[in-house]
């Protein structure tokens, strides 16, 4: 894999990193504020923010959003046992070892060469209990026992996409096998208007689970623009006050939509299969600019 140094410099004089991997061409970009911060992007998409000296730092509004997940999904402090399906510079892990020590978690990240170039330039706390597959999200969750996870994050795209096989009821299937009672799925959605894609994955979420929400900004579930909806789902009764106190606080404040109003939001949509699984659309060009 060739490698390079860019003329883009951070605080300190820090040099972006820039390497093909399997996804495409992957930079490191220092962080201006952070001395040992550096932002992932994949073919000048941004895909993850880490701060080494500030694990528990979250930049990307929904990563803040699934960082409310991982707070409210068991008492403050208690180890989780947590997948991840899609790594980035593994952020959200990161997160939950910080927050959460003697957490065990599983990311399956199928860039092999993209999981190198992090441990190498963004190495992991070697304290970290983080065990890193590469492999496809849904054949690494195929591998996770009946039961086993706390927690399970979906954040895989590809090109800027979710691959049609993470979309599908059957994946929703082995999401809650892996499961343990009460477990939360939690998803990042990325859609624009008319939204056809986030109110299939919405059914197809409520076919499976009892429990639902969507933490989103505003203008992305009215369909005004492009954006990301995290998805919450678990059998088990959702912190939802919280959640939305949280969400309503951010710097970014996003909405918490469940119960009927989240059922009325899909419009009549039919959950989704295998057979019928599309990707998710891409983003306009004039998302990353």
């Amino acid at each position: 894999m060739g490698r390079s140094r860019s003329s883009g410099r951070g605080q300190g004089g820090a040099e972006a990193v820039v390497e093909r991997v399997d996804g495409g061409l992957a930079e490191l970009v220092p962080d201006r504020d952070r001395p040992r911060a550096r932002t992932l992007l994949i073919d000048g998409a941004p895909q993850s923010h880490v701060d080494l000296d500030d694990p528990a730092h979250l930049s990307f509004e929904y990563q803040r959003r699934f960082g409310h997940v991982v707070d409210l999904a068991a008492p403050p402090g208690r180890p989780l046992q947590a997948v991840h399906l899609g790594g980035g510079a593994f952020t959200l892990a990161r997160y939950v070892a910080a927050t959460r020590p003697r957490s065990t978690q599983q990311v399956v990240e199928r860039d092999a060469a993209l999981v190198r170039l992090v441990r190498r330039e963004l190495p992991l706390d070697p304290r970290a209990r983080v065990r890193v597959r590469s492999v496809d999200a849904r054949e690494g969750l195929a591998k996770v026992p009946d039961g086993w996870a706390g927690l399970v994050v979906a954040d895989v795209f590809s090109g800027a996409r979710t691959p049609a096989h993470l979309t599908s009821t059957e994946f929703l299937d082995d999401v809650r096998r892996a499961l343990a009672p009460g477990g939360i799925y939690t998803a990042n959605l990325a859609d624009g208007p008319p939204l056809t894609h986030l109110r299939g994955q919405i059914a197809t979420a409520a076919a499976r689970f009892a429990e639902l929400a969507l933490i989103a900004d505003p203008a992305v579930l009215r369909g005004k623009r492009f954006g990301n909806a995290v998805l919450v789902a678990s059998d088990a009764p959702l912190p939802l006050a919280e959640l939305t106190r949280r969400a309503a606080s951010d710097p970014q404040p996003a909405r918490v939509q469940h119960g009927r109003d989240l059922v009325d939001f899909t419009g009549g949509a039919a959950p989704v299969t295998d057979l019928a699984a599309v990707d998710s659309p891409a983003p306009p060009a004039s998302v990353f600019h």
